[in-house]
């Protein structure tokens, strides 16, 4: 059934990059944020950012034909609750410098704040109607995902915003 298609298209890739990319981020950030509420209900979290992110990428133009594959919508998600629950964990970052490329160790709440940022800047300079990345997903996922943190969150683990020292 077409119900079926919106949950499917979570879990298929563009091409091996695409899932590359998406596996990524999913290694860099998930583990923590699964460990923040258990098992089964990070896949429930991962399965709701999915979802939220297909509308955000549908809902504007709901007649569109270009298909839309893809777990980053809800990897955007775990992004967003890790934003809110490690924003000072230190991330390693590869910064290409001509031919070779630096590492340093960035918090996490910058390159998530950057990356998001950029997000927003694609989606506004993507021409309508185009194929290519679904950047309203990942916006939307996002979104959701730091929405969603508190209620699917331990108690033991707090929210901190990424502005705020540590404390």
């Amino acid at each position: 059934p077409a119900s079926m298609t919106t949950l499917t298209s979570m879990f298929m890739h563009g091409g091996w990059m695409h899932l590359i990319g998406n596996m990524l981020y999913l290694w860099i950030f998930g583990n923590n944020v699964e460990d923040s509420m258990g098992h089964v209900r990070f896949v429930i979290f991962y399965v709701i950012c999915g979802l939220a992110a297909v509308f955000a990428q549908a809902l504007p133009e709901p007649g569109s034909t270009i298909p839309m594959v893809g777990a980053s919508g809800a990897i955007s998600g775990v992004l967003g609750a890790y934003l809110l629950l490690y924003p000072h964990a230190r991330v390693l970052v590869a910064i290409p410098l001509g031919f070779v490329l630096q590492t340093v160790r960035v918090p996490a709440g910058l390159v998530l704040v950057l990356w998001f940022g950029l997000q927003l800047l694609s989606n506004t300079m993507a021409q309508e109607g185009q194929g290519g990345v679904a950047f309203r997903a990942h916006i939307g996922g996002f979104v959701a995902g730091m929405l969603l943190i508190p209620l699917f969150k331990q108690q033991r683990f707090r929210l901190r915003a990424p502005w705020q020292h540590r404390a």
